[in-house]
C-alpha cells in the first residue's frame, strides 16, 4: 500500500518492545523508520531485479490474516506475535485500528512475496544461489525488528530453509561448474592438440587453413576455464597456427621460385620449339618436338597466366609443324598411290615372262621390269607386300629355270654322272666273272656294290636334268 493511499492524518511510529514513552515524538506513517526497508521495496541484502528473461516470474502469494498474528489498539499502538512473545512495532495514527491492522498486514504480505519469490528463484536455479542465500540471511536479520503483522516464525523457518537450501545448490552449482571447466578444458586442449597436429604436419594448405580458422571460431565459444590454464591451452594453439602459417609461406616462397624457374625454362622451350616449326626433316623433327614435349612437363607449372600463354605458343608450333608434315604426307601419299598404279600396270606387262618360251627372252624382260620397277619408286604400305610377293614369283621363275639350265649344262655333274656309271659297268663285269668262276658269294658282292653306284649315278643325272 503507497503513502497516497492511506489517510493524510494521524501518524505511524515504531518503537522497540515495551511501553512507548509518554510525549515522545511519533514519526509519520509516511516517514519510514531509519535503517527499515520501505514498504514493498526490496529488503537489505535482497538479489537486484535481472533481466526478465532470467528472473522467475514473481508468485502470487494470498493474503495473510494479520488478525491471527497481531493487533492495533485504539490509541495506535501496534503488535505481533511470534514465539518468543507479542512485540511492539510502531503506532498507527492514520487511520482507525482495523485499517493499521489492514496496513501492518499488508506490509507483511509484500515481505512474504519477498520470500516466495527467493523461494522460486531458489526452486528453479534462475539466480545466483550464494545471492539467494545473502538476501535470504539479510530479510531474516530483519524479522527480529520488521513492523509487520504476520506469521514471522513461518518466515523464519521458510527462510532457514532457503539458506540451507542455497548452500546446496551453491555446491551443486560448484560442481557443474567444475565439471563444465573440466568438459571445457577437456575440449580446448583436444582442439590444441589437433591444431598442433595441423600446424607440424598437414600439407593440405586450404582444408587446414580453414580448419584452424574453425578451431578459432568453435575455440571463441569456449568459456568458463581457469585463467592460467585457458592461456597455457592459448599459447599451444596460437604457436600451432604460426608453425602452420610459416610452413605454408616457406611452401608457396618455394612453388613461386619453382613457377619462376619453370617460367624460365618454358620460355626456352617456346623459343626452340617456334625454331623448328618450319623444319621439313619430318622424321628428325618429330622426334626433337617429342624431346621437347618430355622436358615441358618435367618442367613443372609456371605462374597459371604465364603457362597457359607459353603453352598456346609451344602448341602453335607443334601444330604448324605437324599440319606442314601431314600435308607432306598427304602429298606423298597420293605420289605413293599412283606408283603402286604404275607398278601394277607394269606387272600387268611383264606377265607374260615365260623361261619355257626362250630362257634368254625372259631373262631379259625380267631385266626390263626390275628396272622400271626401281625407278618407278616407292608405294604406299599396305600395298608394299602384296606387289613386292608378285615381282618376287617372276624372278623366282626365271631365277629356277636358269638354275635348272646351269646344271643340265654343268662339265663337272656330267663328269660326276659318267664317273657313277663306270663304275656300275665295273662292278657288274666283276660279278659276271665271279658268277663265271663259281664264286657266288663274290660275284652277290659285286652286284650290290653295282646297284649302289647306280643308285648315285641316277640321282647325280637327275639333278642334272631337273
Amino acid at each position: 500500500m503507497t503513502e497516497n493511499s492511506e489517510p493524510t492524518t494521524g501518524t505511524e511510529t515504531s518503537s522497540a518492545p515495551g511501553t512507548p514513552t509518554p510525549g515522545a515524538a511519533k514519526p509519520s506513517a509516511s516517514t519510514p523508520k531509519p535503517g527499515a526497508p520501505k514498504p514493498g521495496g526490496p529488503r537489505p541484502g535482497a538479489p537486484r531485479p535481472g533481466p526478465a528473461s532470467s528472473r522467475p516470474a514473481v508468485p502470487t502469494t494470498p493474503a495473510s490474516d494479520p488478525s491471527k498474528f497481531g493487533r492495533v489498539e485504539e490509541d495506535g499502538t501496534a503488535w505481533v506475535k511470534t514465539a518468543d512473545g507479542e512485540r511492539q512495532i510502531g503506532s498507527w495514527q492514520a487511520g482507525d485500528a482495523a485499517e493499521g491492522l489492514a496496513h501492518f498486514g499488508r506490509r507483511y504480505d509484500d515481505l512474504a512475496t519477498e520470500v516466495t519469490l527467493l523461494e522460486a528463484r531458489l526452486t528453479s536455479g534462475a539466480g545466483d544461489a550464494k545471492k539467494t542465500k545473502a538476501a535470504a540471511v539479510a530479510l531474516l536479520e530483519t524479522l527480529p525488528t520488521a513492523a509487520v503483522i504476520g506469521d514471522l516464525d513461518a518466515l523464519a523457518t521458510r527462510l532457514d530453509h532457503i539458506v540451507a537450501g542455497s548452500d546446496e545448490a551453491a555446491a551443486h552449482a560448484k560442481e557443474e561448474k567444475e565439471q563444465s571447466r573440466a568438459t571445457n578444458t577437456a575440449r580446448k586442449e583436444a582442439l590444441a592438440a589437433e591444431a598442433e597436429q595441423i600446424g607440424t604436419q598437414s600439407t593440405q594448405w586450404k582444408t587446414a587453413g580453414d580448419r584452424l580458422r574453425e578451431i578459432l571460431d568453435e575455440w571463441k565459444t569456449i568459456r568458463g576455464i581457469d585463467r592460467k590454464v585457458d592461456d597455457a591451452l592459448w599459447k599451444r594453439y596460437s604457436k600451432a597456427r604460426e608453425s602452420f602459417n610459416r610452413r605454408r609461406g616457406a611452401h608457396f616462397a618455394e612453388l613461386d621460385r619453382d613457377r619462376a624457374s619453370a617460367r624460365s625454362t618454358k620460355e626456352e622451350l617456346v623459343e626452340r620449339a617456334e625454331k623448328l616449326s618450319t623444319s621439313t626433316e619430318w622424321g628428325p623433327t618429330a622426334g626433337q618436338f617429342r624431346d621437347l614435349l618430355t622436358e615441358w612437363k618435367a618442367a613443372g607449372r609456371a605462374p597459371r597466366e604465364a603457362d597457359d600463354t607459353l603453352w598456346d605458343r609451344f602448341k602453335t608450333a607443334q601444330d604448324v609443324f605437324f599440319a606442314a608434315r601431314n600435308a607432306a604426307a598427304a602429298e606423298r601419299d597420293a605420289e605413293f598411290e599412283e606408283n603402286a598404279k604404275a607398278k601394277e600396270a607394269l606387272l600387268a606387262s611383264h606377265a607374260n615372262i615365260d623361261p619355257e618360251h626362250g630362257l634368254d627372252s625372259a631373262r631379259a624382260s625380267l631385266r626390263d621390269l626390275q628396272e622400271k620397277w626401281d625407278a618407278i619408286g616407292k608405294v604406299p604400305r599396305d600395298r608394299m607386300q602384296d606387289l613386292e610377293a608378285r615381282l618376287r614369283a617372276l624372278e623366282s621363275k626365271v631365277r629356277d629355270a636358269v638354275d635348272a639350265q646351269w646344271r643340265r649344262t654343268d662339265p663337272e655333274a656330267l663328269a660326276r654322272v659318267a664317273q657313277f656309271k663306270e663304275r656300275v659297268t665295273q662292278f657288274e663285269e666283276q660279278a659276271a666273272k665271279a658268277e663265271a668262276a663259281g664264286k657266288t658269294k663274290d660275284a652277290e658282292k659285286a652286284r650290290a656294290q653295282a646297284k649302289q653306284w647306280q643308285e648315285w649315278a641316277d640321282a647325280a643325272e637327275g639333278a642334272v636334268n631337273d
